[in-house]
């Protein structure tokens, strides 16, 4: 059986893929983070529907971090998705710790959203153009899904 299962694609592009894909799970592993610390720490009218969406969203970001690890490891590389790894290269800014009210949770987490998304949609095109339309499908994908939490999260502002 061969060692990764990509295709056609050559050595480069794989290597180039792997990358990209690890840069960007960091920042799907530091939202889901940002996204449970708001989950646990929010207070204020309308919490239990915010608490819950969050617990959900988390679970989502988790499933899309998971697909870019599987990938990153398919292509013949190495999923480098710990904690320490994380804080190291997570581009997103750090998330507030000592905040509670749930507009201002929102507004944090909505900024992030915007960020991971975006660069998720960078690393699409990216993908596209070094021709792994397989890897660019499943940042389209987390893309959906960021796009989707991002609108259902703004819409408690």
């Amino acid at each position: 059986m061969p060692e990764n299962f990509a295709g056609e694609l050559n050595q480069d592009v794989r290597t180039q893929m792997v990358d990209l894909l690890n840069k960007n799970l960091v920042n799907m592993l530091a939202l889901t983070l940002a996204v449970k610390q708001a989950h646990w720490n929010l207070k204020g009218p309308g919490f239990i529907g915010v608490h819950e969406l969050l617990d959900e969203a988390a679970d989502r970001l988790r499933e899309g971090a998971d697909l870019m690890a599987e990938r990153a490891v398919i292509l013949g590389g190495f999923a480098r998705g710990t904690v320490e790894v994380a804080a190291d290269k997570a581009e997103m800014d750090a998330y507030p710790v000592e905040v509670s009210d749930i507009k201002q949770h929102v507004e944090e987490l909505k900024l992030r959203y915007m960020f991971v998304g975006g660069e998720v949609r960078k690393a699409m095109e990216e993908a596209g153009d070094a021709g792994d339309e397989d890897t660019a499908d499943l940042f389209t994908e987390v893309s959906r899904t960021l796009d989707k939490d991002a609108w259902f999260i703004g819409a408690n502002a």
